[in-house]
């Protein structure tokens, strides 16, 4: 795990960090080619330069977003903006992880991308990577 990550999780109330290291332990083994780092004071993983997933500590909870996840078709995941893609669950507890979901979700993060890499050089315009049509 990135050291700057396991920092950012240490830093976190102890039934935060569990869930955190949950979510870092399942992202580091489930997202093939993901490189992991803080980015903007977060944990976030990246394909190619582009963000994936990262997750946050926030009023309502420890916050997993993925960047492409509105088009993921997964009701758990709420999609709050219509302008880009992206899409998360908030957690309070670490029984509330389920395993399954999340590595459902990191290989379909994986399948399906939107460039947010590019975003400011394309003045805010998203375009498809790959994924569903």
């Amino acid at each position: 795990m990135d050291p700057d990550i396991l920092q950012y999780n240490q830093k976190q109330e102890p039934g935060d960090r569990q869930i955190c290291d949950v979510l870092a332990r399942e992202i580091d083994a489930n997202l093939a080619g993901g490189e992991g780092r803080l980015w903007h004071a977060h944990p976030v993983w990246f394909l190619d330069g582009n963000p994936i997933v990262g997750y946050s500590r926030q009023k309502p909870g420890i916050r997993l977003m993925f960047w492409s996840g509105a088009d993921f078709d997964e009701p758990a995941l709420n999609v709050l903006g219509k302008k880009f893609k992206d899409a998360s669950i908030f957690y309070n507890d670490v029984s509330e992880v389920d395993k399954g979901d999340l590595r459902r979700w990191l290989k379909k993060a994986g399948d399906i991308q939107w460039d947010y890499k590019n975003l400011v050089r394309r003045r805010g315009r998203l375009e498809k990577l790959k994924g569903t049509e």
